[in-house]
Order: structure tokens, then sequence, then C-alpha cells
């Protein structure tokens, strides 16, 4: 029998239902299959499918439960991947048609932590190419769409992955976040993202760059989930956070899940946008609202930022970016020379501490994620409207990317809908390295929310 309605539990609901028999795997993974193959057509999500390893590892999952054998939190729950994660077996494209024939030998660590933790990886998702925009289209699978809307965007580079489980395709995925990959498909639809601090996730096999080639992006590149809860980015991080031996910038990382604190505890920031960056009146209502219900909760609340200059914090990111991404292309003149990187270097360590010593006062900011809900499908580099004004395309990544430049963490969770229906997010920032508590605040935050809406019509 199957059970069309495990398609939208989250993966700590469905892998207790599985461990608890009161839904096999095989019959979850059929439901899963069934859903999508009803919906993907429609939005463009998943790119790649493997249904006979699906099914394979579904019945091993129901074998190993049934035998009494010790599993792991994820068993028998079939998520999807990124298509920038390296995958053994299994096409890993990065969006480029030099790679549309690539296959991995090996995984990567994360699909390696997943598969450890029980999790059966049944494809992969849409990205840009190179990972290098937030619209979802390629060349090899052409266009993702948002399931709010098919006419808008999800976003990117995560675009498929945020499509897939806001559409219930799958519970989990795993994205990367350069600029806000995770967090603007995030918000856009409606889903929940988590970008952790720098450098505690390994990158071993996650593309920053097309395969085979020196890694460039030493800096800003991080690598975490998507769900429709946050318990999920709680258990999501914790498996896959921590050194592997082979990304030399990891660190062993603490990842011991913490209390979610009572919200009188909670000393809370909000900003309805920062300085000089435009943001729809609807995202800034909202924020100001879920500022306001905050305080009706008993969080002690305040409308505050750090002094610096933010505009020379966006620019700082652009330079980063740029370099990184033209690092092994022509011309390569236009790399900066040893002493600017280590200026630059220097300018970020300054807006690091800026934002370090605006956390010795409050526990977290809450802020937009972007500068507009889902817009229509255009070409890259288009201008993006925001309440009817012509605003330049890259902008809209301005209240995310800074927290690329700067390392710190930051998770997105739904709090609303615009004056169109389409999802609305708050970007929830915290200090650096405190990503355990960072997730416990998100989850006492989002209490004050409706969580995760389904999509009309889906």
């Amino acid at each position: 029998m199957i059970y069309p309605e495990t398609t939208f539990l989250t993966a700590t609901q469905l892998a207790a239902a599985i461990r608890e028999k009161k839904v096999s795997a095989v019959e979850a993974m059929e439901a899963q299959l069934a859903r999508i193959a009803l919906v993907n057509p429609l939005l463009n999500a998943i790119v790649t499918l493997d249904e006979e390893a699906a099914r394979a590892g579904a019945k091993a999952a129901d074998l190993a439960i049934a035998r009494g054998e010790a599993v792991g939190p994820l068993t028998g729950v079939p998520v999807t991947l990124k298509d920038g994660h390296a995958t053994a077996g299994m096409r890993t494209t990065v969006g480029l048609e030099a790679c549309a024939d690539h296959v991995p030998t090996t995984d990567s660590t994360i699909a390696a932590r997943l598969r450890k933790a029980g999790a059966i990886i049944i494809g992969k998702t849409n990205v840009p190419p190179r990972l290098r925009d937030f619209q979802t289209v390629n060349p090899i699978f052409g266009r993702t769409v948002n399931p709010w809307d098919v006419t808008r965007t999800p976003g990117g580079s995560s675009g498929g992955a945020a499509a897939a489980v806001a559409a219930g395709l799958v519970p989990l995925e795993i994205g990367s976040d350069a600029g806000g990959s995770i967090r603007v498909p995030a918000h856009l639809t409606g889903i929940y993202g988590f970008k952790p601090t720098q450098a505690t996730v390994p990158i071993t096999g996650s593309y920053a760059d097309p395969p085979d080639m020196p890694r460039s992006f030493r800096l800003l590149f991080d690598i975490g989930p998507l769900a429709r809860d946050v318990d999920d980015l709680i258990l999501a991080h914790r498996i896959i956070a921590g050194a592997d031996g082979l990304d030399t910038e990891v660190p062993p990382v603490a990842t011991d899940e913490m209390p979610e604190p009572a919200l009188d505890e909670l000393k809370v920031a909000w900003a309805p946008t920062f300085p000089g960056v435009p943001v729809a009146i609807d995202i800034a209502d909202a924020i100001t609202g879920f500022a306001r219900a905050l305080d009706i909760a008993g969080a002690r609340v305040g409308q505050a930022l750090p002094r610096h200059d933010f505009a020379a914090e966006r620019t700082l990111f652009s330079d980063f970016i740029t370099w990184y991404s033209q690092a092994f292309q022509p011309p390569r003149e236009a790399s900066p020379s040893l002493s600017a990187y280590l200026e630059a270097l220097n300018q970020r360590d300054e807006f690091i501490i800026a934002w370090e010593r605006f956390f010795d006062d409050w526990d977290v900011l809450v802020c937009p994620a972007m500068m507009c809900t889902a817009f229509r499908h255009r070409e890259t580099g288009a201008p993006i409207p925001v309440d009817g004004v012509e605003t330049p395309y890259w902008s809209a990544l301005s209240h995310v990317c800074r927290f690329n430049l700067t390392g710190h963490p930051a998770v997105v969770i739904p709090i609303g809908l615009d004056r169109e229906g389409l999802p609305i997010g708050a970007q929830l920032v915290g200090r650096r390295h405190s990503d355990m508590k960072l997730l416990a605040t998100a989850k006492a935050l989002a209490r004050l929310t409706d969580g995760f809406v389904r999509p009309p019509g889906l």
C-alpha cells in the first residue's frame, strides 16, 4: 500500500515513520517517485533521476530495519543533491555542456556522509552553468521554474534544489552558497535554508569550479541544507559538518544540538533593509511585522545595524567573487596582485570584526533575504523591478552576499506572503561559529510564523 501523504513529511518525520515501521521505505519511495513523475515535468527541478538505485536503496533500508540493525538518522529517506556535488556513478554536470556526460567515480564528502546516515540519493537538481547565477537555466537541461508561479524563477544557483523541496519531490536537499545560492532560493520558494559559518562543512568533491580544476574559491563558498522545517536543517548540518581530512580548511566542528531558547531570553536586532540597498515595501513590512510579533512575544527587540560602510562591504564581495570566478579564465592579468589581495583580506577582517562586535550586543539579526519576491524569468543581467522601479540585476544579492564575505552563519525562514501571494523569507544572522545556537534560535523564532506553506495547486 502506498501512502501519498508521506511526500510532504519532513525528513525527520519520514525517517521516524520508517524506523517505527509506520510506513516502509519502499512505500515511501514509491510515493515519492510517483510525486516526481507527476510534478517534475512542470518544474524541471530534478534533472537526473536513478529510479533503480532509489528502489534498491529503499528495499535495503527495510531489510536492515527488519533485521533490527542499527540504522542512521536518515535511513530510507530519499534526497536529491544539487548538480554540483560529485556522486559516484551518477552524472554531475555543474550545468556545463562540457560536463554533460561527466560521471564521477567517487562521492563528494557530502554525498558520502548522507549515505552513511542512511539517506538514499535518488538524483540531482538543476543549476545554472558553473553555479554562477541566481536564476536556474543551463544549455543542458533548460530552465527550472518556481512551484508558486511557473512564470517566475525559484532562484539559484540552488534553484532546482529549492523547487524540489517546496513541491514535495524530496524532503531534504544540500545546496551550496557563494553569494546567496541557498538563501535566495529558500526565500523565493517559501522553504528553509541554512548557510553555515565559513569552512565548517567540507567542499571536497563539491564543485565551486568545474571538475578537475584547481580550487579557486578559498573563501565565500559554503555548503548547507534546504528543507521544509528547521529540525531538518539541524539534522542535516550535524551530518555534513566537520573535518574530513581532505578539505584542509575545515577544522573539527561542535555540532551538539542546543536547547531552543525562550523568546524572553533573546536579544533580537532587526532591519527592514541595509543602507543603500533597495527592498520591496511588502518585504520591509513583513520584516517589521515579524519584529513586532517577537517584541509582543517577549523578546528584547531593537532596530539596529553595525556602523560601517555597507557599500564598501558590498563592493569588496564583488571584488572577491570576480577574482575567484576569473582565476583560471583569460585574461589572467585581470587577477589582483598579491599585495592587493592581502589588502582586501585586511579590509574583510575589519568588516568581520564590526559584525562580531555587533553580536556582542545581539543574539540574532532579522533582515531581508532579497530585495524582491520571485520575479519573472529574464536574461541574466536584465534589470529587476522592485515596486515598479527597474533595479540593477546583481543588486538582488546585496542582503545575502555580505555574509559570504564575512563568513557569518545565516538561516532563511518563511514568514509570510506578499500581495501577489508569493513567499517572503526572513534572513536570521548570528555570530561566526554559533551555528547550532543560531539554528536553535531560528526554531524558536519560526514558532511565530505559519511555517512551510504548500504551493497552491501542488
